[in-house]
């Protein structure tokens, strides 16, 4: 039996007026993965989070949650959502905050104050939960809102920036509260502008801009492939000559560059190197971080829109 995926869009499109937010949007998110999703303010992401949610009617297209159709009552009690901007009542506690929560998922009355002590231990807010939620800091909020998103273990959750107000060690708790999600086989959508969060929890990532994909695929796939840097005790004429046939860029210190490898180009050209006779001190893989690739990719499309525009029809 095939399984369905957690989520997939087809030409999902969202316009307001002459104004599209969303264009042609397809992609799918498998059951299990974590799954960034990206792109500069006012590209679309929330738009698109709140057709997925049901809280927006797209113009056109479709999808599914879980295997049922877009907006499906069913589909929606198994998911779990923290909104980038939210706000509880300051009266009330951390406790009470979960409760009402849990309430309206339709926990059973006899399971809640099991679930909610769990889940105060597993956002850090234990010994907090009788405070009220206008003594907490914005990072306390942050973890409230991600145990809210918890509540009834749902098979998918949502999370829209959900390390913003969090410093490293919060982050860092976050990032280990996603690998335990993924641990559990739950599916988990992030959107982000902490790409480096993105980089450190994500199986795949999508990048759109003007409510369009511009690149969806395996974090690996996405930042492409490794430079090579390489430092020799020295470099006589033939390796040189050696280097430069392999298109090496040379730098100072006896150190050069090779760039376009794959992970499983490595081996064999360090090994290629020592038969040869280079006596090699130190060698570093170099990858794209995944903010630097974000940013070609904006940059190439914005480039390739400008010259649409500028070429005479």
């Amino acid at each position: 039996m095939i399984e369905t995926p957690a989520l997939e869009t087809r030409e999902l499109t969202k316009c307001y007026g002459e104004r599209s937010a969303v264009a042609d949007l397809t992609m799918r998110v498998m059951r299990g993965e974590t799954f960034g999703f990206l792109g500069p303010n006012g590209a679309g992401k929330t738009t698109v989070v709140k057709m997925l949610l049901g809280l927006v009617q797209p113009t056109s297209g479709d999808a599914a949650i879980l295997g049922r159709p877009l907006g499906s009552l069913e589909a929606r009690r198994r998911i779990g959502y923290l909104p980038e901007l939210f706000r509880y009542q300051e009266w009330l506690s951390a406790r009470e905050v979960l409760g009402w929560h849990a309430a309206v998922v339709r926990i059973a009355r006899e399971r809640r104050a099991v679930e909610i002590d769990a889940i105060l231990r597993r956002v850090g807010l234990a010994e907090r939960a009788g405070d009220r939620v206008g003594t907490f800091s914005k990072g306390m909020q942050q973890r409230l809102g991600i145990g809210v998103a918890l509540l009834g273990s749902p098979e998918l959750i949502f999370l829209d920036e959900p390390t913003s107000a969090l410093d490293p060690v919060g982050r860092a708790d976050v990032r280990a509260l996603i690998a335990g999600l993924k641990a559990a086989g739950t599916t988990v959508f992030l959107n982000s502008h902490l790409l480096s969060e993105v980089e450190h929890v994500c199986d795949r990532v999508a990048v759109i801009d003007a409510g369009r994909a511009l690149a969806i695929g395996d974090l690996s796939e996405l930042l492409g492939r490794f430079a090579l840097r390489i430092s020799f005790e020295s470099i006589d004429a033939a390796l040189h000559a050696e280097l430069a046939r392999r298109d090496a860029e040379f730098g100072r210190d006896r150190t050069v560059l090779l760039h376009g490898l794959s992970d499983s180009d490595i081996p064999d050209v360090v090994a290629g190197l020592a038969a040869f006779g280079a006596r090699i001190k130190a060698v570093q893989p170099i990858r794209s971080t995944l903010e630097e690739r974000f940013l070609e990719i904006l940059r190439n499309e914005h480039e390739r829109t400008a010259d649409r525009i500028a070429r005479p029809r």
